[in-house]
C-alpha cells in the first residue's frame, strides 16, 4: 500500500508535527483512509501532537464561539465571579486570573507556592456535559439574552467537538490495527470539558522578571485525558517540547485544529503514544510587526476529551503483548479528578 505524503505543521529541533487532511479519513478511498489513520497515529507516537485540516467543524461555527467567548470575558468581574468553578469532581465554572497553575507538580503545597510566585496569566470558563446531576454548568443565562445565546452556542459546539473526538479515536483505532469502533463505547458519554481561555493584554516587561523566574501565560504541562482539541486565534504563543529538550513554537495555521494526546491516552497505549509537555509564552512578533506597549489579548478554546468516567482503562490490545503492561488499570473518572484536584 502506497504511503501518503504528509504536510508539515512544525519541523524544528527533531520535532515533527504533521498537518493532516482529515477529510481523507472521513470521505476518502479505503487506501486514503488507512494511510491517513497511520499518519495520525504516527504523529501521536512521535510528537504527541498533530494539526488537522478539513476536520468537519465549520469555520462559521468556530468564529461564533470565539466572538461569544470574548463577549463573556468582557462581562463585569462580579458577574464572572458569581459563576465560579466549584469542585474538581464537577470541573465547571469560571476561574479568575491567577487561580489555576498548570504544572507537572503533584504536591498541592508545591503547586500553591509556584502559583503564588508565578501565576498563570489567564482566566477561563469550564463547561461540561449538560444535565449532570449535582454538577451544573455555570451559565450567564440569568443575566441577559446574550447569556442565553452564549449557552446555546456553547452547547452546540460541545456536541460538535464530541463528534470529532469519536472520529479521531476511530482513526487511532484504524492506525493501531484494531476494530474501527473499538473506542466508541469509551467516547459516547461525552464526559469532556470545553474550556474557553482569555489571556489578557499584557505589557512586554511582565515577561522579563527581575527575580529570574520565567513568567508565562500558561506553565509547562501535559494534558490529563485522552486527546485535546485546541482552537487558536492568530496571536500565537503555544510551544511544544522537542525531543532535544527545547520548547518550539507551534504557530497557528488558519482553519486547523491542534490535537494533542494526553496522559491517560499515553497510559492506555502502554506509552506507545506520547503525552508531550507544552506551554503558552510571550507571543512571537508577527512578520514586520514591532512589539508595542502591550501584547494584545489572546483567546483560545480547548476541548478536553476523556474516556467515559465510568470506564476502566487498561492497556489497548496490541500495545503490550511483547513488552507487558507498564501500568495497572485505572478508573477514568477517578484518575482525572485526582489530577484536577492538585491543579486548583
Amino acid at each position: 500500500m502506497a504511503s501518503m505524503t504528509v504536510d508539515t505543521a512544525v519541523e524544528k529541533d527533531n520535532l515533527f508535527i504533521p498537518l493532516i487532511d482529515f477529510s481523507l479519513f472521513l470521505h476518502g478511498t479505503p487506501t486514503e483512509k488507512h494511510s491517513t489513520a497511520l499518519a495520525l497515529l504516527h504523529g501521536f507516537q512521535q510528537a504527541g501532537f498533530i494539526y488537522l485540516k478539513n476536520h468537519g467543524i465549520p469555520r462559521s461555527q468556530i468564529s461564533t464561539v470565539f466572538a461569544s467567548s470574548a463577549a463573556f470575558f468582557a462581562r463585569p468581574q462580579p458577574q464572572k465571579d458569581s459563576l465560579a468553578w466549584y469542585s474538581p469532581a464537577a470541573n465547571r465554572g469560571y476561574t479568575a486570573h491567577g487561580r489555576e497553575k498548570v504544572t507537572q507538580l503533584a504536591d498541592r503545597a508545591d503547586v500553591a507556592a509556584l502559583r503564588a510566585a508565578v501565576p498563570d496569566l489567564k482566566e477561563s470558563l469550564e463547561i461540561g456535559r449538560e444535565g449532570e446531576p449535582g454538577m451544573p454548568n455555570m451559565w450567564p443565562d440569568g443575566f441577559d439574552g446574550a447569556g442565553v445565546a452564549f449557552r446555546d452556542t456553547m452547547l452546540a459546539f460541545f456536541d460538535a467537538c464530541k463528534g470529532l473526538h469519536g472520529r479521531v479515536m476511530r482513526a487511532v483505532a484504524v492506525g493501531l490495527g484494531i476494530p474501527e469502533e473499538w473506542f466508541d463505547g469509551f467516547t459516547d458519554g461525552g464526559d469532556n470539558t470545553l474550556r474557553l481561555l482569555h489571556y489578557p493584554e499584557v505589557r512586554p516587561e511582565v515577561f522579563r522578571r527581575a527575580d529570574g523566574l520565567e513568567q508565562v501565560r500558561a506553565g509547562e504541562h501535559t494534558d490529563y485525558g485522552s486527546i485535546t482539541l485546541l482552537f487558536q486565534d492568530d496571536r500565537g504563543g503555544l510551544q511544544v517540547l522537542s525531543p532535544n529538550g527545547n520548547f518550539i513554537d507551534a504557530a497557528p495555521i488558519p482553519d486547523t485544529i491542534v490535537v494533542n494526546a494526553g496522559d491517560l491516552l499515553a497510559r492506555w497505549s502502554n506509552d506507545t503514544i506520547k503525552s508531550t509537555k507544552h506551554r503558552v509564552v510571550e507571543p512571537p512578533p508577527k512578520a514586520g510587526e514591532e512589539v508595542g506597549d502591550v501584547y494584545p489579548a489572546r483567546y483560545s478554546v480547548a476541548y478536553f476529551c476523556n474516556p467515559n468516567f465510568d470506564k476502566f482503562i487498561d492497556a489497548i490490545p496490541g500495545t503490550y503483548e511483547e513488552t507487558g503492561k507498564k501500568y495497572e488499570g485505572v478508573n477514568s473518572g477517578e484518575y482525572l479528578v485526582r489530577r484536577l484536584a492538585a491543579t486548583y
